[in-house]
């Protein structure tokens, strides 16, 4: 299992209902959350084999920033 953090433009309960059904539509994520009281509004990520590129691109297909971080 991997575990994926993302910097986001997500900064509203709002926007996290709107990006909910992509993400849980996704069968290799096992779980997700979002820190919006973090300054980057952290994405994490738990799931199997998937790349971090598909996440950026199905977030900013809804109109978010998303950028993988390194840890």
């Amino acid at each position: 299992m991997d575990i994926l953090i993302f910097m986001t433009s997500v900064e509203k309960p709002e926007q996290v209902s709107e990006v909910k059904p992509l993400l849980t539509a996704v069968p290799a994520i096992t779980g997700w959350n979002f820190d919006l009281e973090d300054c980057d509004n952290i994405l994490r990520i738990e799931a199997n084999d998937i790349s971090p590129r598909y996440i950026e691109s199905l977030l900013k297909n809804a109109g978010f920033n998303c950028e993988e971080l390194e840890y």
